[in-house]
């Protein structure tokens, strides 16, 4: 994951980031990607997939290399999204704050900002370190039905919060990896749900099929729970 410089102006790049288990990647992460990097004139978006996310630590996930793979296919044709293994390549449980922490040292002097969801937000203050996560990144927001943060109460449990908040203008798409991986199951369509090529691998591998296993789970577990983007 390479190929970032400072401008010719002598600048520090801005990028953005967005993480996520990402099973599977959707329109939803892509839209919130390509709003923040020209909003924000970020240089590159980089796609941080998560081994094993904390505040999921016994819910069944695909097993990596399928993720790794959707995620490669989802942003492969467009040449501003990055892929990231930071979080892959060292044990979890793995936490945004680290995770931030590793990007900066491999790209110092970079302006990093955080790409969520507005529900995210509501919930940034039960995060780990999130004053931590503040000092090193901005927070970009993009709105999400049913959850208009409390500013004040966000301000008051990470002091400094709201100078390091930036509102996305990026349209509200209603989209839940946890629906997507019913689709499948229940055999309804995921066209304009997931890039095709994502779609194409799911198929191929069979992924989301009743009685094949995803990551720590068995065969006859219930699948739960879904991504905060």
């Amino acid at each position: 994951m390479g190929g970032v410089t400072k401008s010719a102006a002598g600048s520090s790049p801005r990028l953005g980031v967005i993480g996520g288990t990402f099973d599977p990647p959707h329109y939803g992460h892509l839209v919130l990607a390509e709003n923040g990097r020209v909003q924000l004139r970020l240089e590159r978006v980089i796609f941080v997939l998560a081994g094993q996310p904390p505040h999921k630590p016994n819910w069944p996930i695909t097993p990596v290399h399928h993720r790794l793979a959707m995620v490669e296919a989802a942003i492969a044709d467009n040449p501003a999204f990055a892929l990231s293994r930071v979080d892959l390549d060292r044990p979890g449980p793995h936490y945004t704050v680290e995770m931030l922490a590793l990007l900066r040292q491999e790209y110092p002097g970079a302006e990093l900002f955080f790409l969520m969801g507005g529900d995210s937000l509501a919930e940034f203050p039960g995060w780990r370190d999130p004053a931590g996560i503040v000092r090193q990144a901005r927070l970009a927001v993009m709105p999400r039905a049913g959850y208009e943060p409390d500013l004040e109460m966000l301000e008051q449990a990470v002091p400094g919060l709201r100078e390091r908040l930036v509102r996305l203008d990026a349209p509200y798409l209603d989209i839940a990896a946890s629906d997507l991986r019913r689709h499948v199951r229940e055999g309804l369509p995921l066209r304009y749900l997931v890039p095709p090529p994502v779609e194409d691998y799911i198929r191929e591998f069979h992924l989301y099929q009743v009685g094949v296993p995803r990551q720590g789970q068995e065969v006859s577990s219930q699948q739960t729970g879904e991504d905060h983007i």
